[in-house]
């Protein structure tokens, strides 16, 4: 009997010193929540309640005026209190500055002397306009409260047009200063465009930029319908724009907002009203990521059957993420992990955030240590094959036992939601982490 139980002790260490593969394991796909981080359907900011739509962010328009009290002063009180607000519900925010808002007052910072519809010529306003984005960036690019922000500022709602006041609109010039100051400016936090614009347009050539779209007449103003007429329809735009603003979403995500009249009825299985378009296509060929929707969120639009359909296509938008397989290699010291992830959403995850590897407690499923790896999931496409990323986890000194491999990805905002994977094993063992494979430390 001693003698056996010292072979078994060699082979154990013989595992540690000496590579040890285990076999492959297969990981089984489940859907993963339709609430996870950076993607889904968003409503406009306030406490919903405990049993609305799933979301992991809020919206918020934000006046100028109450951010820029002075000629290049700058205060961010007020935001702070939304942001704050926001991340009690462990949300992230989607924000729009604006200048002006229909029917409600000008946003025009006071000291310039404008009541009412503002002149974009104006140079106190345009030097207003960069300095502001300037100070903004400094102070907020990479904020992890900030999920994403679309442009804004020129145009009604920040929506870059004053139609039908046509002849109000931002020269290309005012558009370039504006464009060139956020890309100084956010480095880090997206910043997404209203309209694609390609070389030779009468508005300012955005293809090329690093920012993404948004299409804020979804499911309404979204597909190609071949008619002339709508030529201002987000897909006919895009391909009008060009090759690089078609695939812009493989690098920079696409947003936009439900329109009005396919608020709720865009999720049935035939719209009451014949001009709403296939949520499922537009989902499909814009590759979206977020959309802004009251539909789902005020009570009226809401049945049964209608919010569990919006479940299953909401899921599709943005990323879905399932770690196929899984293996492991007892080399030195520590443990080599490899898996291999593919994406079933329609886009990209946009996020920089660090894959996180753990060793959890077989029984309890403590904790028990963890590293940073260097990996990340950006970059993994739908459509394509998985992709693998790898990590080590140092064991020495951890007591003989069973152990689960595990990973994460963690939200950078402190209470913020944890990305998910598409797996039956996720927050098995402890919230938050995905269950792998056990590995036994002699």
């Amino acid at each position: 009997m001693k003698v056996l139980l010292v072979w078994k002790t060699c082979l154990a260490l013989a595992c540690l010193l000496v590579p040890c593969l285990a076999e492959e394991l297969e990981l089984a796909f489940a859907p993963a929540p339709v609430a996870n981080p950076l993607k889904g359907l968003v409503p406009y900011a306030g406490d919903h309640g405990s049993d609305a739509f799933p979301h992991s962010m809020e919206f918020s328009y934000v006046a100028l005026s109450d951010l820029v009290p002075g000629e290049r002063r700058y205060d961010w009180g007020e935001l702070e209190a939304l942001l704050g607000k926001i991340a009690s519900r462990r949300h992230q925010a989607v924000l729009r500055i604006y200048l002006e808002y229909p029917k409600k007052p000008s946003a025009v910072p006071g000291y310039l002397g404008v009541d009412g519809a503002p002149d974009y010529e104006d140079p106190a306003l345009r030097e207003c306009l960069r300095d502001f984005i300037a100070a903004f960036g400094e102070a907020y690019d990479g904020d992890a409260r900030i999920g994403f922000l679309t442009a804004g500022l020129l145009g009604k709602w920040g929506e870059w047009h004053t139609w039908p006041e046509v002849d109000r609109w931002a020269s290309s010039d005012v558009q370039v200063e504006v464009l060139d100051a956020y890309q100084a400016a956010f480095k880090q936090t997206p910043v997404l465009l209203r309209y694609p614009v390609g070389e030779g347009g009468k508005d300012a050539a955005n293809d090329a930029r690093p920012f993404g779209y948004h299409d804020d007449s979804f499911a309404w103003g979204t597909l190609d319908t071949g008619r002339e007429e709508d030529f201002w329809f987000y897909i006919p735009a895009l391909k009008k724009a060009g090759r690089a603003a078609v695939e812009k979403w493989k690098r920079h995500p696409i947003g936009g907002e439900i329109r009005p009249e396919a608020w709720g009825i865009c999720f049935d299985e035939e719209p009451a009203n014949p001009k709403v378009q296939s949520f499922a296509r537009c989902v499909e060929e814009t590759h979206v990521t977020w959309l802004m929707d009251s539909g789902m969120f005020e009570r009226e639009y809401v049945t049964p059957g209608r919010r569990k359909r919006a479940e299953q296509q909401v899921r599709r938008m943005g990323y879905e993420f399932h770690v196929s397989t899984a293996d492991h290699v007892r080399r030195g010291g520590g443990v080599e992990l490899s898996v291999a992830i593919e994406n079933r959403g329609v886009a990209p995850f946009y996020a920089a955030w660090p894959i996180e590897w753990g060793l959890l407690d077989g029984r309890t499923g403590e904790l028990r240590r963890s590293v940073e790896g260097g990996e990340k999931l950006t970059g993994i496409l739908p459509g394509e094959e998985p992709v693998r990323r790898v990590g080590r986890i140092a064991v020495d000194g951890l007591a003989a036992g069973t152990y689960v491999l595990a990973m994460r990805v963690a939200n950078p905002m402190p209470g913020g939601l944890p990305l998910r994977f598409a797996n039956g094993t996720q927050d098995q063992h402890a919230p938050g982490w995905l269950s792998l494979m056990e590995v036994r430390i002699p």
